[in-house]
């Protein structure tokens, strides 16, 4: 159960999607025998694959987890966002009574479901060449699956374990200063946008997004 006010809920799904494309390595949890196994692996959203899109990956063969899932163990995959600290200095309402104090902004997304491990080497090999060539993508020269020896590549696969994750809910939550008053809202917008750092400016854009005027 994640704590969730009415006024930090994101539930589009485009967007909910664009934030696990551009941050994929997520943090996986899995309940087992009354533990938590927790993973971090990047996952590949196929939205066009079940009623709610198929998360993709996969792990050590050499790693538990798969095994796991053979209960049929519920999940969590987390993708987290853009986040930073806010200053209570930039808000305008502070300089008018001091009521004010620091917090974090943070964008993520919990991804729920029922994993399932694969097993079969054709499978397998597909969603490691669906994941190599979305993360090969920006590279000037594209690595391909193919580049490696068939020997040496049919040995890797032997010692990998595919992930298969149908998504049955996501839950959203954008914590980006939309219950400050507009002005301290803006504030806060200027205030990591001088920070001059990459995170800061993605902050800097979300809390941007959602003030209302």
């Amino acid at each position: 159960m994640t704590y969730l006010p009415p006024h930090f809920a994101e539930t589009d799904t485009a967007t909910l999607h664009a934030l696990v494309r551009a941050h994929p390595l997520a943090t996986w949890v899995v309940q087992h025998q009354g533990e938590l196994l927790v993973n971090h692996i990047p996952l590949l959203l196929d939205a066009e694959r079940g009623e709610h899109g198929t998360l993709l990956g996969h792990v050590a063969r050499a790693n538990p987890v798969w095994q796991a899932l053979a209960d049929g163990a519920p999940s969590v995959a987390v993708f987290t966002g853009p986040q930073a600290y806010v200053s209570p200095n930039w808000y305008p309402s502070k300089h008018a009574h001091g009521k004010a104090v620091p917090t974090w902004n943070y964008a993520v997304v919990h991804v729920h479901g029922v994993p399932q491990a694969i097993d079969d080497p054709a499978r397998v090999l597909d969603i490691v060449t669906r994941l190599t060539r979305v993360h090969e993508a920006a590279q000037a020269r594209p690595w391909q699956v193919a580049d490696a020896p068939a020997d040496y590549l049919a040995n890797l696969l032997k010692a990998i374990v595919a992930i298969e994750f149908p998504v049955q809910r996501w839950v959203g939550k954008w914590k980006v200063s939309q219950n400050r008053p507009t002005a301290d809202q803006q504030g806060v917008a200027t205030g990591l946008r001088e920070q001059g750092r990459e995170a800061a400016a993605q902050m800097a854009k979300l809390v941007q997004a959602r003030i209302t005027t």
